[in-house]
């Protein structure tokens, strides 16, 4: 093999490895399986790669704020709080499904018609966070949309950080 061949595969290799840390590409293939699991409404490989309690708790927490910011007497707020609970893990089993999160799949390009991207065009689109988990981004310079967490091993997702609208529930 020639050395003129040799060094620009080396050099892409490096600059991988600089970009594209360990966490990134470990994730890479379990948020692509979530991806792929939402865009063919596939609900056992959906729940496999969804942390419900952490969603549930993230949606109890959203509740709890707007509940303590609102201009309503301290009795409602009381009551809002008490409730916080219950209506978070009745809304996490509407929403914390693949239909619901089709809009987000499109909008990281896993539609019916497209082809699936690899896991290192996967990795690219995720960054790594201080805590060890990692976050979906459009691009770098982006807000995190989705987090996930390694949880024995597979990535999960355990926080949905996108605006609301993009959660479509399916008339039925």
């Amino acid at each position: 093999m020639k050395l003129a061949a040799i060094i620009p595969a080396l050099v892409a290799t490096l600059a991988l490895g600089a970009c594209a840390t360990t966490q990134r590409l470990s994730a890479a293939p379990d948020v692509h399986a979530l991806l792929v699991s939402i865009r063919d409404d596939d609900r056992q490989a959906f729940d496999a790669h969804v942390d419900r309690r952490a969603l549930e708790a993230q949606l109890q927490a959203r509740l709890v704020a707007r509940t303590r910011d609102t201009d309503m007497a301290d009795g409602w707020k009381a009551l809002g709080l008490a409730l916080s609970g219950p209506v978070a893990r009745v809304a996490g089993n509407l929403l914390i499904q693949p239909d619901v999160f089709r809009a987000v799949a499109e909008y990281y390009g896993y539609r019916p018609e497209t082809p699936i991207p690899n896991s290192f065009l996967v990795a690219g689109a995720l960054r790594a966070l201080p805590d060890g988990r990692v976050c979906a981004t459009r691009r770098h310079d982006e807000r995190c949309l989705m987090t996930f967490a390694d949880e024995g091993g597979t990535w999960r997702l355990v926080g949905f950080d996108g605006d609301a609208a993009m959660l479509r529930m399916r008339s039925r």
